[in-house]
This record gives structure tokens, C-alpha cells and sequence, in this order.
């Protein structure tokens, strides 16, 4: 694996703080909204800075592009942005029932990314695993879908380490019975000209790529109308 993947961990608040003085910022005017009849279909983002879209312009987080993509499709998609940067799982686990509290109506679907903050701090997976049972035990509960955004761990974090840590996404997945993507930067990882600066958090282009990578996945999970 390149060195690039082995910066892939750090999702959070202690890298930004590193590279916020370098890294590439966005100026772009933000397209104009794609109108779809029919249904909307409301998804929750809810993950860290790799959901916030940090150091992009709002338009260009992948939230927002992954909604315009849903909208070129025909589907009158609304992706809320529910990410933010430094969170570990232990931090989503703390929010996340209050932000479903929050939102005017219940999701149709919740994309679950989180995890890197977790190796950045070399968290255990047996932890990092709890708290995403007690995450899909909440949506269960609410009767929510869950596609859940896996992510890997660098092979210098040892075999054991990354052995528990890659298998627990599938093995979550399975057990909730949430729809998975196995690891959601697969497309872009080995591409170090999709990453800002900081060699962590992607550019623009590079959130476009992910984007075009998962939209099949997320329509799927999407349940049926009605």
C-alpha cells in the first residue's frame, strides 16, 4: 500500500490543524439546484471531516455533490450534511441520536462514515466496534437503513490491528443488516492528485470520483417509494 494510504487514517481536527495554513481552497460558484418531481428522498450523512467536506467550498463537500448526482438521476434526493471533522465513532455515538431528533423528517436512508479518527488515535477496534453496535442499534430502533462507508487500516498499525479493524465493517453489516461499502475511497487512494495538501482530506475532483464510485451503492440502499 503507498505511503498516501498510510495518511488515510487521519480524518480529523489534529491533521486539519497541521496543514490549514497550506492546503487548497475553493472559490467556485455553486451550481444551480437540478429540480426533480416526484418523492423526496431524504438521506443523512453522518460522519467526520471526510462527510464536512473541509477546507471545499460548501457545494463541494461529498453530501452535496452526492445529491446533485442523485438529482441527475431522476431521484428528487436531499442529502443533509451531518459531518464533522474530528469525530471519532465514540463522538458520533454521543450525537447521533440528537441529530435524528433534529431533522424535520425521519431519513430515508443514513450513510455511516466513521472510523478513521479511530486509528488516528489508535483506538481499539473492539471499541471502535461497540460504538458503531450501539450507532446501528439506534437506527434500528428507529427503523432507518444504513449504508455504512467502510474504511481500512494502514499495514503499518501490524496484521493483528488491521485485521480487526478492515472486518468489522462487513461483519457489522451483516449482522444489522445494513448495505456496505466496503472501503469507500477505493477509487481514489492510490491517486495522490485527488488529495489536498495533507495528503488525507480529497480535493474537489477527488470527491467527484468518490462520488461517481458510490452512486450505485447509495441508490440501492435507497428503499423503495411509498
Amino acid at each position: 500500500m503507498p505511503l498516501l494510504a498510510l495518511s488515510l487514517a487521519a480524518c480529523g481536527s489534529e491533521a486539519e490543524d497541521a496543514e490549514i495554513a497550506d492546503a487548497p481552497s475553493s472559490e467556485t460558484a455553486a451550481p444551480e439546484d437540478i429540480a426533480v418531481e416526484g418523492e423526496e428522498r431524504r438521506i443523512l450523512a453522518f460522519g467526520d471531516s471526510l462527510f464536512a467536506g473541509y477546507n471545499l467550498a460548501e457545494h463541494e463537500g461529498y453530501p452535496e455533490r452526492l445529491e446533485r448526482a442523485l438529482r441527475q438521476q431522476g431521484i428528487n434526493a436531499r442529502v443533509v450534511d451531518a459531518g464533522v471533522s474530528g469525530d471519532t465513532s465514540a463522538a458520533g455515538r454521543q450525537r447521533l441520536g440528537f441529530v435524528l431528533d433534529q431533522q424535520a423528517e425521519k431519513p430515508d436512508l443514513v450513510l455511516l462514515e466513521l472510523g478513521g479518527n479511530d486509528m488516528l488515535r489508535g483506538i481499539q477496534p473492539a471499541d471502535t466496534r461497540a460504538n458503531f453496535e450501539e450507532m446501528l442499534e439506534e437506527l434500528k430502533s428507529r427503523e432507518i437503513p444504513v449504508l455504512l462507508m467502510g474504511m481500512r487500516a494502514p499495514p503499518n498499525y501490524g496484521p493483528e490491528y488491521q485485521q480487526q479493524f478492515d472486518g468489522l465493517y462487513g461483519e457489522l453489516a451483516s449482522e444489522y443488516d445494513a448495505q456496505l461499502v466496503p472501503f469507500w475511497l477505493e477509487s481514489i487512494y492510490q491517486n495522490p492528485s485527488l488529495f489536498q495538501s495533507d495528503r488525507i482530506h480529497p480535493t474537489a475532483e477527488g470527491i467527484d470520483a468518490l462520488v461517481a464510485d458510490t452512486l450505485d451503492e447509495v441508490q440501492a440502499a435507497l428503499p423503495d417509494e411509498g
